[in-house]
């Protein structure tokens, strides 16, 4: 072997090392992501009137997160993040003037601790996936589409979040995200709508920055 090629390799070592300690030293991460979320249509059980399907309209949403790295070296880290995702306007559609059916809008919130995998987190662009689970908050409006008093009331369940996402890095301690998150919690409570289900797809599609230090 050259001599010329093995201090090539020990510079690439040597490199990937500091590298790594750079990142050993970034440990805590702030982060802040705005997007919309993305809720699928339900029909309605038994309607008879027009338009029997719940339409969500696409919440302009944020999420700020705290995440500690627990391990990391030049290949993966791995991390403990709690995810807190807001979406403070979800309009709803459904029913007509004679059938009003569904709150004009639902506040709701996601709080879902869990663990991030990084792949090559010492480079300027880093993949990540994330799996985890909390806690889901619904908070509906006092009046129905259409008119009338909603029957409705505030409901509190289960989560599974699951994500993937892109982090580039920008400048030491500083980066960009580009996210998506499945926070899959119980159905808000519509009970002059009953859809059948229990559970619901909330994907929170979104981008923003990362601050570690």
């Amino acid at each position: 072997m050259s001599g010329n090629r093995v201090v090539s390799i020990v510079l690439t070592v040597v490199s990937l090392l500091v590298v790594s300690a750079v990142a050993q030293d970034e440990k805590n991460e702030l982060t802040g992501t705005i997007g919309r979320t993305f809720i699928s249509d339900q029909g309605i059980q038994g309607a008879t009137f027009f338009d029997p399907i719940i339409h969500s309209g696409k919440g302009t949403s944020f999420e700020i997160g705290y995440a500690r790295r627990l391990w990391v070296n030049p290949l993966f880290a791995i991390s403990a993040e709690v995810p807190a995702m807001f979406n403070l306007d979800e309009d709803l559609n459904a029913g007509t003037f004679q059938h009003a059916v569904v709150p004009t809008d639902y506040k709701a919130f996601f709080v879902a601790p869990s663990a991030r995998l990084n792949l090559f987190p010492s480079t300027a662009f880093s993949p990540w996936i994330s799996f985890g689970g909390g806690v889901a908050h619904f908070s509906q409006g006092r009046q129905l589409d259409f008119g009338g008093t909603n029957p409705g009331k505030s409901t509190t369940s289960g989560v599974a979040q699951g994500g993937f996402g892109l982090d580039v890095r920008l400048l030491r301690g500083l980066g960009v995200r580009g996210e998506v998150r499945d926070f899959w919690s119980g159905e808000p409570d519509f009970p002059l709508a009953p859809t059948g289900k229990t559970r619901q797809h909330n994907f929170y599609v979104a981008g923003g920055f990362v601050l570690r230090f």
